[in-house]
C-alpha cells in the first residue's frame, strides 16, 4: 500500500504547464495517472453515494461477428485501451501536446479534453478538496428576475376551496394564484396580490377592468409613475416623453375613430375612451363576428382566449433620436422591457439607416397587446381574466371550475447527488407521467444539493395530487414521515402553484452558489486574495467541466464522435461497454450480455437509470435478438441523451481551441482574428448576453422543453476583428463557436487549428449535414471569458470532515442541526458565494482558484490522502472521549 504522505508528494507535483507541448507538461500528466491510480489503494469515499452511477454508463461490441474478442476481454477482465486497435479517445487528442492514457482503468483528466490553461498566476493557488460533501456544493437557480431561488414550505399545497366542502377554507391567494398566475413563479403571492381579489371581484361588477400586480416597477391602472420620466430622460427628451406617455395611458388598442361606416364597432366597455354612446354596427356585421367567434356570448377569441374584439392596425410610434453608442441602446432597449414588463417593444428602425450618425430606436406596443397585463381583454394573462373565476364565485364557491386551472403546474425541486435527466426520471415513474411533461429552465450539477424550478403539463392533476404523488404519500410513507424525513432518493418538492405556460431550457439568468472548499492550504493572506480576486476582476476562463464528459471510462465526447460520423455500431459497443468502479448490479448485466449473450437476464439486471443500454437492449429484443440494426436501437435512446454525446465532443472541439487561443495570444485583450457578435445593425444586440451561450434548435430540445413558443432560430451575426475593431472591444467581447452548419471559425492560424483538429477526427469542417437530421447541428457560440456576477468568501475552522459546513434548504425547513463552525479547529475551510450567468461551469472557477484538477476521480484520490480524514467521526464520537487515533 501507498502512503498518504507519497501520495501527498506526487499530488504537489501535478502541475498543467503553460505550455502543454513541453516535456514538463506530459511529466506532470504522466504524474497524475500514477498518483490516480495509487489512489485506488487509498479510497475513502467522500460521501456514501445513493447509486453514485453515471447514468450515461456504455459498452463495447454488440454483434456476434465480434463475440470472440469481446469474450475474451470481458471474460479476462483485463481490457486495456492498448490492447484495442483504436483508442477509445479522439485521434485529435494527439494534437492536445499529451500522451494517450494506455492504464486501465481509463480515468480522464482535464487535460484530456482540451482544458489545460489559467488565467491568473499559477503560483497564486489556494489547495483545497472540492465536493467533500453534497454540502459542500450547494446551488440555486436564478430565475428571470434575477431571484435566487429557494424551498419555502414542505407543507401540502392547497387549491381553492371546494363547493362541495364548505368546511375547509382556502384564502384569498391561493385562488388569485391558482386561476391567475402571477410573473414570478418561484414565490407566493404578497399581501398586496391578496387584496386584488376583493377589489376585483367589485370592478368586475360595475363592468371595470384591475391593474396588472405582477411587478412593482409597473404601475397600476393608468398611472404614470414620476420614476418612469427619471429613467427615460437619459433616452429621450421630454416631447418624446409626452409621446410615448400618451401612447401608454390610451392602452394597447388604438384610439376608435368613427367613419360613419364600416369602420365603427362598438366600444368595450374595458377601454379607457369607452363613450356612453354606442356606435351603430350594420347587423350583417354583428352576425359576420358572432359566427367567426370573434365577441358576443360564444366567447371567440376576444372572449375566452385574451385576444382583442377587432384588429385595427395600431401604427403609433415613438422615434428615439439617433443613438451612436451601442452600450446606450442595449441599455435603452433593457430599460423599455424592465419598465413596462413587455408591454412595450423595442426595435431598430431600419427604414432610415444612418450609420454615421448612430441608430434609431422604435418604440411601441408589444404585438400581443393586453397579453401581459394591459388594458385590453386577457384570460390567464391578467387580472382583467378575473371574470372566469368570478362567475364561479357567483355561484357561491371560491373554487372556479376544475377546467379553469392553468395547464401546467410549478414547483421547486431540490435534489441530492441526482443529476438532472435522473431526477425527472424518478418524478415522472412517481406522478404517472411521461417525462416529456417535464420541462427545466436549465440543468444542474449531480454531485452537490441543487435547486431548480419544474414545470409540470399536469393534464388535470392537482397541485394536492401532484405534492402526494410526489412525495409517494400512502400506507407505507405517512404524512409525519414526509415531513420529518428528507426526501425519497434525494428528491423533494414545494412550493407548488398553477402556471400558464411550461418552462423552456434558458428562460433562467444564472445559478448561485455557495461552494465549501476543504483542507484548504495556502501560502500567506496575500495568495488567497490575490487567488479570489483574479477570478473576481479578470473572471476565469469559461471551459466546458468535466461534468460535460461524463465520470467513466468511457467518456460521452468518443461516443459523440462515432455518431457524427455515423458510426453506429461503434457508438452502441462504447456505449454498452463495461466500466471500471461500476456497482455490482450493473457489471453484473454487462456481463449477462457480454460474456453470456443472454438479453432476457441482462435486461432484467440493468436499472432503470441505465437508459441508454435498456433502449439499445430492448430494442435487440423486439427484433428477436438480430442485432444488425444498430441505427435503429440508437434511435429508440430518447433524443436528449443522444444529443449529450454529440454536444459532449463539440465541447471537447472548443475546450481545445480556447486553450490554444489563451496559450498564445494570452487572456487581457483582443486580437486581430477573433470572432465577436456583429450588433452594428442592432437588430440582436438587445438579445446576446456575453456570459450567455447562444444556443440552436437542437440545444433548446436537448432537456425536453418544448421550443413552440420559441423563435425560430437564426444563426448571430458574428465578425472576425481587425487592427482597427480593437479598441471597440474587450476580451469579455471574445467568442468562439462550437462546431456546426452555420458557425464561422475565427481567423489566421486559430481557425486553421480548428480544421485541423475536426479532419483529424475525420469530420468535414464545412459540412455538418448529416442524413439523419437530429444529428445535424447548427453549432452556436460562446464567451471564451466569464465573470462573476457576484464573488464573495468567508474562511472557517473544522475538525470532523464528515460534520456539514452549509445547510441545504430543505434541513433547515426540516428544523435539523444547523452546521456546527470550530473556531478553534484544527483545519481551515473556505466558503465561497459566487452568482454566475448561464452555461457556466463552477468547477471551472474553482479550478482558477485552486490550480488542481477537478475531474472526480482525482479529487477522490485528494479526499483518500487528506489529513483531515483521520479526524472522521470524532464529532460523533467525542462525547465518549473517543482520541483522534482511535478513529484513524
Amino acid at each position: 500500500m501507498v502512503s498518504a504522505k507519497i501520495y501527498s508528494q506526487e499530488v504537489d507535483k501535478i502541475v498543467i504547464e503553460q505550455n502543454p507541448g513541453d516535456k514538463i507538461l506530459k511529466k506532470s500528466h504522466q504524474t497524475a495517472r500514477c498518483s490516480i491510480s495509487m489512489s485506488s489503494h487509498l479510497v475513502h469515499e467522500r460521501e456514501q453515494d445513493d447509486a453514485d452511477i453515471e447514468r450515461y454508463s456504455k459498452r463495447s461490441k454488440v454483434d456476434n461477428d465480434v463475440q470472440e474478442s469481446v469474450g475474451d476481454d470481458t471474460s479476462k477482465n483485463s481490457s486495456t485501451p492498448s490492447q484495442a486497435t483504436e483508442h477509445i479517445l479522439p485521434p485529435s487528442h494527439a494534437l492536445l501536446g499529451i500522451p494517450l492514457p494506455d492504464s486501465f482503468p481509463l480515468n480522464i483528466l482535464e487535460a484530456d479534453v482540451g482544458i489545460s490553461e489559467y488565467i491568473g498566476r499559477e503560483e497564486a493557488k489556494i489547495e483545497g478538496i472540492i465536493k467533500q460533501r453534497f454540502t459542500d456544493f450547494l446551488v440555486y437557480e436564478v430565475d428571470q428576475d434575477g431571484k435566487v431561488l429557494h424551498l419555502k414550505s414542505l407543507g401540502k399545497p392547497e387549491s381553492p376551496k371546494d363547493e362541495k366542502d364548505p368546511e375547509k377554507t382556502s384564502s384569498p391567494e391561493h385562488v388569485v394564484e391558482s386561476v391567475l398566475p402571477a410573473k414570478d413563479c418561484t414565490a407566493p403571492l404578497d399581501k398586496e396580490m391578496a387584496e386584488v381579489l376583493p377589489a376585483a371581484n367589485s370592478a368586475s361588477a360595475k363592468g371595470e377592468t384591475f391593474p396588472d400586480s405582477e411587478s412593482k416597477t409597473q404601475p397600476k391602472g393608468d398611472s404614470w409613475p414620476e420614476h418612469f420620466d427619471t429613467s427615460l430622460s437619459a433616452f429621450l427628451d421630454g416631447d418624446k416623453r409626452a409621446a410615448l406617455k400618451k401612447i401608454y395611458l390610451e392602452g394597447p388598442e388604438p384610439p376608435r375613430v368613427s367613419d360613419n361606416g364600416w369602420a365603427g364597432r362598438v366600444a368595450s366597455s374595458n377601454s379607457a375612451d369607452a363613450s356612453s354612446e354606442a356606435v351603430e354596427v350594420p347587423d350583417t356585421q354583428i352576425k359576420r363576428d358572432n359566427r367567426r367567434g370573434r365577441g358576443g356570448k360564444r366567447g371567440g377569441r376576444g372572449a375566452g382566449r385574451g385576444g382583442h374584439t377587432d384588429r385595427r392596425e395600431d401604427t403609433r410610434r415613438v422615434l428615439s433620436e439617433p443613438i451612436t453608442s451601442k452600450d446606450t441602446r442595449t441599455a435603452f432597449h433593457k430599460t423599455i422591457r424592465e419598465l413596462f414588463g413587455g408591454k412595450l417593444e423595442t426595435e431598430t428602425d431600419a427604414s432610415t439607416p444612418v450609420p454615421d450618425e448612430g441608430s434609431r430606436i422604435i418604440i411601441k406596443w408589444a404585438t400581443r397587446g393586453s397579453g401581459r397585463g394591459g388594458r385590453g381583454n386577457g384570460s390567464f394573462q391578467s387580472l382583467t381574466c378575473g371574470t372566469v373565476l368570478l362567475i364561479s364565485c357567483a355561484g357561491g364557491s371560491t373554487r372556479p371550475p376544475r377546467g379553469t386551472y392553468p395547464p401546467y403546474i410549478h414547483f421547486t425541486l431540490q435534489k441530492t447527488n441526482r443529476d438532472t435527466q435522473d431526477a425527472l426520471g424518478h418524478l415522472a415513474r412517481n406522478l404517472h407521467v411521461n417525462v416529456k411533461d417535464l420541462a427545466v429552465a436549465g440543468t444542474k450539477d449531480k454531485r452537490g444539493v441543487t435547486v431548480q424550478r419544474v414545470s409540470l403539463n399536469r393534464n388535470n392533476k392537482t397541485v394536492e395530487e401532484v405534492w402526494k404523488l410526489a412525495n409517494n404519500l400512502g400506507p407505507r410513507r405517512t404524512l409525519e414521515v414526509v415531513m420529518k424525513q428528507r426526501g425519497e432518493r434525494g428528491i423533494r418538492i414545494s412550493d407548488l402553484n398553477y402556471r400558464k405556460a411550461s418552462l423552456e431550457l434558458g428562460m433562467l439568468k444564472g445559478n448561485s452558489f455557495i461552494i465549501t472548499l476543504r483542507n484548504v492550504k495556502v501560502a500567506s493572506t496575500e495568495t488567497l486574495d490575490e487567488a479570489m480576486n483574479t477570478v473576481k476582476e479578470k473572471g476565469f476562463i469559461n471551459y466546458y467541466g468535466m461534468q460535460r464528459f461524463g465520470t467513466a471510462s468511457v467518456p460521452t465526447h468518443s461516443i459523440g464522435l462515432a455518431l457524427l460520423k455515423s458510426e453506429w455500431k461503434k457508438a452502441a459497443d462504447m456505449i454498452l461497454q463495461k466500466r471500471h468502479g461500476e456497482h455490482p448490479d450493473v457489471e453484473a448485466a454487462r456481463d449477462a450480455w457480454l460474456v453470456e449473450r443472454d438479453l432476457d437476464k441482462a435486461l432484467n439486471l440493468f436499472p432503470r437509470r441505465a437508459v441508454a443500454e435498456r433502449c439499445i437492449l430492448e430494442s435487440f429484443k423486439k427484433q428477436k435478438g438480430d442485432t444488425r440494426n444498430v441505427m435503429g436501437a440508437l434511435s429508440t435512446i430518447p433524443r436528449n441523451l443522444r444529443l449529450m454525446y454529440i454536444h459532449a465532443y463539440q465541447s471537447y472541439v472548443w475546450n481545445a481551441i480556447v486553450s490554444e487561443r489563451i496559450r498564445t495570444c494570452g487572456s487581457d485583450k483582443p486580437v486581430v482574428g477573433d470572432l465577436v457578435f456583429d450588433t452594428s445593425k442592432d437588430d440582436v444586440d438587445m438579445d446576446v448576453d456575453p456570459d450567455e451561450e447562444v444556443v440552436d434548435d437542437d440545444v433548446v430540445e436537448e432537456f425536453g422543453s418544448s421550443s413552440r413558443s420559441r423563435k425560430p432560430y437564426r444563426a448571430p451575426r458574428v465578425c472576425t476583428l481587425t487592427e482597427e475593431d480593437l479598441h471597440k472591444y474587450t476580451i469579455f467581447d471574445v467568442i468562439m463557436p462550437l462546431p456546426g452548419t452555420d458557425v464561422a471559425y475565427p481567423g489566421g492560424k486559430l481557425g486553421e487549428r480548428y480544421r485541423e483538429f475536426l479532419r483529424m477526427d475525420g469530420l468535414d469542417p464545412d459540412n455538418f449535414v448529416r442524413k439523419q437530421r437530429e444529428y445535424t447541428l447548427n453549432g452556436s457560440y460562446r464567451a471564451i471569458l466569464h465573470l462573476p456576477k457576484e464573488l464573495s468568501w468567508t474562511a472557517m475552522r473544522y475538525t470532523d470532515p464528515d460534520v456539514s459546513l452549509a445547510q441545504s434548504d430543505e434541513d433547515k425547513l426540516l428544523g435539523f442541526d444547523p452546521p456546527v463552525i470550530q473556531e478553534d479547529g484544527k483545519f481551515m475551510a473556505l466558503q465561497i458565494s459566487l452568482t454566475l450567468g448561464t452555461a457556466a461551469y463552477a468547477t471551472m472557477a474553482l479550478r482558477e482558484i485552486t490550480k488542481i484538477d477537478t475531474s472526480s476521480h482525482f479529487q477522490t484520490g485528494l479526499t483518500a490522502a487528506a489529513e483531515d480524514q483521520k479526524y472522521r467521526g470524532l464529532a460523533a464520537a467525542d462525547g465518549e472521549g473517543v482520541t483522534p487515533q482511535a478513529v484513524m
